[in-house]
């Protein structure tokens, strides 16, 4: 098994886990068992998705293509809730 997401929660980890899935690569979230130690474990790298050896240049491939963690800025002209024309 290798690692293919370190994720900041477990969240994030299991939409991580069902994307892969989804592509049909088993996937495994490590470390979830741990997040209750927190505040006597570290915080960084506890959760992690894990796929095997041989499918993990097209996991990898997947979890970029999810561009996780990367807004995208709202266009001056987007329609906000509650938002007045100018």
């Amino acid at each position: 098994m290798r690692t293919v997401y370190d994720a900041a929660n477990v969240i994030d980890a299991h939409l991580v886990r069902q994307a892969l899935e989804a592509e049909g690569i088993p996937a495994f979230v490590r470390g979830e068992a741990l997040t209750g130690g927190i505040g006597e474990l570290g915080v960084f790298g506890l959760v992690a998705v894990m796929v095997p050896d041989a499918a993990w240049p097209q996991a990898r491939d997947i979890v970029a293509a999810l561009a996780l963690g990367e807004a995208e800025p709202l266009a001056e002209d987007d329609d906000l809730p509650g938002a007045q024309p100018a």
